[in-house]
């Protein structure tokens, strides 16, 4: 995740990484330039039937056996539960941004019980449920704060595996978090922005709200005519443009093909180790209206293929303009920006998220999903997330580095997900240390330099102060986790040569892909892959307090 502010050098805030200012032009100082295959699929979602009203949510808890009521992560008290793995979640979604209830839901979870269980907890804030049940048959329901507490009809046993539908809806309220600020379901002009980085997606549907329980989502989102729901993974049928971009498939007849031109202030020849390759196969299309329609709105479907922890499920609303495409390695792209953010060229920006894809999958390993690409809002936030397969982006002034940041997350943060918070350098610091690589090969300032700038920096305190591989709930996303975390990496490729370096990420993205991960599988695939033990090297670089020597 990134945060737009100020310059690094001098400081960052104390949540998310930001907007940098180091002589990269934005992507709108790039020259104008540079078809998803419908899904078939059998329809995840219900025929439409809840199978009745739940039961009264009044009177004594039931007894027997339930599971835990939290994952047990103390930077984040009270997300997720226990006794179940969630399997998938079907979101069936009509979003009406304008009306005094923008949502009305129903969500279908598969899951398979880890122990005996005679009720079990979901993560819900805010939304009136007016069903739920469990295989089938009404279940009981209990509110309580964020927990919605559900006691099906019969015990489910250890091993079983079962369906939860839960009709609800409301308006989510985004979270507004006296530490990590405001995230969530956040209103725009023309529809709605989603980020929920870490605890936002209990907000608008009832979920195991902690990564570590990823699954698998599709969607199924109706909006009002003339709007546009881009989510995660693949849709159905292409996204249609509703910005006012051309509406004929192709390019407009002045827009040039190959590599954006660099903007003034960077160099026309490569820089030394090369510039960043692979252009789009084939030019950039508008994609074509192909979405069921009706009088009172649009339907479209979208399908994640591989396993997505909750916080980055994003459903966006708005009119959009569209591209779609593929990589080079046939990796399907789908880009889209609303046309009310000033500077924010589409073509470029998918142009952009397809060179970067490609480049990171030379260096970190083929690319882990089914497609890429990424959305520019005008939302009001100052920051971006890294959305499975789409990261989205606030109306600030996007900068490529902060695009090459979170689509390194796609490897390192979405792919191989933490499984518990006090492991976000994991996240934060790989993709910082990406954003660093993106710089130099376009002719900024090298990795060396970015380290050394800080590690000499006299302001640069706060590096030293908060060991990034236990930052602290307050500094979860405060500068140690993004710079130490980076010069972290920076340091072990010094150690153990660069082709060991990228060897060791290579073997980590591969044999924890999908998956969870924590900092000491880390350093244990590090010290087999380099044949060295490093452990008090990442001990003195993650866990204590002072500048670690070079």
């Amino acid at each position: 995740m990134h945060k737009a502010g100020n310059s690094p050098s001098t400081r960052r805030p104390d949540r998310r990484a930001l907007s940098r200012g180091r002589g990269v032009a934005g992507v709108a100082a790039l020259a104008v330039a540079g078809s998803l295959a419908a899904a078939c699929q059998v329809s995840p979602f219900g025929d439409g039937d809840e199978g009745g009203k739940s039961g009264p949510s009044s009177g004594p808890v039931a007894a027997g056996p339930a599971g835990p009521t939290t994952a047990g992560d103390n930077y984040v008290p009270g997300d997720g539960n226990g006794g179940y793995d969630i399997q998938n979640y079907a979101l069936k979604l009509n979003i009406t941004p304008n009306s005094a209830k923008q949502l009305d839901g129903t969500a279908t979870i598969t899951a398979v019980a880890t122990e005996r269980l005679a009720r079990f907890n979901l993560d819900l804030t805010g939304l009136d449920v007016s069903s739920i049940t469990v295989n089938g048959a009404p279940a009981r329901q209990q509110r309580g704060g964020s927990e919605l507490e559900v006691t099906p009809a019969k015990p489910l046993e250890k091993g079983a595996k079962f369906t939860a539908v839960v009709a609800y809806s409301g308006t989510p309220e985004p979270v507004s978090d006296p530490v990590l600020g405001r995230y969530g379901w956040i209103r725009t002009s023309d529809g709605v922005f989603v980020a929920c980085q870490p605890s936002g997606a209990h907000t608008w549907f009832p979920s195991n709200d902690h990564p570590s329980d990823k699954a698998t989502f599709d969607f199924e989102i109706t909006v009002p005519p003339g709007l546009t729901a881009i989510a995660n993974g693949e849709p159905e049928t292409p996204p249609a443009s509703t910005g006012g971009a051309p509406t004929g498939p192709g390019l407009p007849p002045d827009m040039p093909t190959g590599m954006p031109s660099l903007p003034p202030n960077m160099p026309p020849s490569p820089p030394p180790g090369g510039t960043p390759t692979g252009a789009p196969t084939t030019d950039p299309e508008v994609s074509p209206i192909a979405l069921r329609r009706t009088a009172t709105g649009t339907t479209s479907k979208w399908h994640v293929k591989a396993p997505m922890a909750t916080y980055l499920a994003t459903v966006d609303v708005g009119r959009f303009d569209v591209r779609t495409g593929k990589t080079s390695g046939g990796v399907p792209v789908i880009t889209a920006v609303d046309p009310s953010v000033s500077g924010a060229g589409v073509d470029a920006f998918h142009r952009l998220n397809t060179q970067i894809t490609e480049e990171w999958s030379k260096l970190f390993g083929p690319y882990p999903f089914s497609s890429t690409g990424g959305l520019i809002d005008n939302a009001d936030v100052g920051f971006a997330l890294e959305a499975q397969t789409r990261p989205v982006y606030g109306s600030f002034d996007l900068q490529p580095t902060i695009v090459a940041h979170e689509l390194a997350h796609q490897w390192f943060g979405d792919s191989v997900s933490v499984t518990r918070w006090q492991d976000i350098w994991m996240n934060e610091g790989f993709a910082t240390y990406a954003e660093w690589l993106w710089e130099e090969r376009t002719g900024g300032k090298t990795v060396k330099q970015q380290f050394d700038l800080r590690y000499d920096s006299p302001r640069a305190r706060e590096l030293w102060d908060v060991p990034p591989g236990d930052p602290g709930r307050k500094q979860m996303f405060g500068r140690s986790v993004y710079d130490r975390g980076g010069m972290t990496l920076v340091a072990l490729r010094d150690k153990v040569g660069e082709p060991t370096f990228y060897k060791i990420l290579q073997t980590w993205t591969k044999e924890r892909r999908h998956l969870g991960g924590t900092t000491a599988q880390f350093i244990a695939t590090a010290n087999r892959v380099s044949g060295k033990s490093l452990d008090s090297f990442f001990d003195d670089w993650l866990y204590q307090e002072g500048r670690p020597s070079k």
